[in-house]
């Protein structure tokens, strides 16, 4: 028997696979959609949201630079005082929070403007990580002072004391202290006494300053005039308390600063809720924007 191949018709896969190419070309064709998708387009309220983002990061952008301005202006100007003398140093300047602060705020508020405007996840979670550093920041602080409030307040009056020493060499602190004087009518930090350990003001000290507190102290700085007289406190520290009390104002500052930081609380906690406020209303709509990506 011998055996015979029947040939039998010969069919290629490949055949087909072309049939479904040209199948999907033509269904490309109607609609382009199917062969190359196009993300949906983001809504209405979607770009507002956007667009409100970009504008509210930049407005605290503006603040931010503001505040940096100031206080590379305040170094700037400390840099070299009359008579070649400087400031405080740099690591206790006080116009250097002002530094730190706005640059703080300034890259925080780029980032959120650009990751707004450009829609770039990375932006927007780096702002949103600030954000919520911030935020835990604040909250340590306002444990800390519930906690601490002891320590504080030492901290406080030696900080203050430290003002007081520190009067002449750094404008800054100068007119911080002239300034609450004036406007809490006191002097020193217990009493007018506590100026003796500046030593500029100390009785034994060389000088016209000698005995002597500063003008801020005065109960008349003006003297039935329009000028301030700068030696208005002149020798009071040589006088006695009855004596002194016609002069100048004998009371310390730290009592009045405890009872003016106590009718203030109020104020001071609506401040710390304004900007827990703003710092949400920015997460909200950088998270509403991030979603959107």
């Amino acid at each position: 028997q011998v055996s015979r191949l029947v040939e039998l018709p010969y069919s290629s896969c490949s055949d087909d696979d072309a049939d479904r190419v040209s199948l999907l070309e033509d269904m490309a064709e109607q609609d382009p959609g199917l062969w190359c998708p196009v993300p949906p387009k983001p809504s209405t309220f979607s770009r507002c949201v956007r667009y409100l983002a970009f504008l509210w990061n930049l407005l605290f952008l503006l603040l931010g630079l503001l505040l940096l301005a100031v206080g590379v202006w305040g170094l700037l100007a400390k840099a070299a005082l009359p008579g070649g003398e400087r400031g405080a140093p740099l690591g206790s300047d006080p116009m250097l929070l002002f530094v730190l602060g706005g640059l703080g705020a300034s890259v925080v508020s780029l980032a959120g403007c650009l990751g707004a405007l450009r829609a770039s996840p990375c932006l927007l979670r780096f702002f949103l990580g600030a954000l919520l550093a911030f935020a835990g920041l604040e909250v340590l602080g306002g444990l800390l002072v519930l906690l601490a409030r002891r320590r504080l307040r030492d901290g406080l009056r030696d900080l203050l004391l430290l003002c007081l020493l520190r009067y002449q060499e750094d404008p800054d602190l100068q007119f911080l202290v002239d300034e609450v004087q004036r406007s809490l009518q006191c002097c020193g930090l217990g009493s007018y006494r506590d100026w003796e350990s500046n030593p500029y003001f100390n009785c034994s000290a060389p000088g016209v300053q000698a005995c002597g507190v500063p003008a801020s102290c005065c109960q008349d700085p003006l003297e039935s005039g329009s000028v301030p007289n700068a030696q208005c406190g002149f020798g009071v520290l040589a006088l006695g308390p009855a004596a002194a009390g016609a002069v100048v104002h004998v009371g310390g500052c730290g009592t009045a600063l405890g009872a003016w930081l106590r009718g203030q609380a109020g104020a001071i906690a609506a401040g710390a809720a304004a900007l827990v406020l703003v710092e949400a209303v920015g997460a909200l709509m950088a998270l509403r924007v991030l979603g959107d990506v």
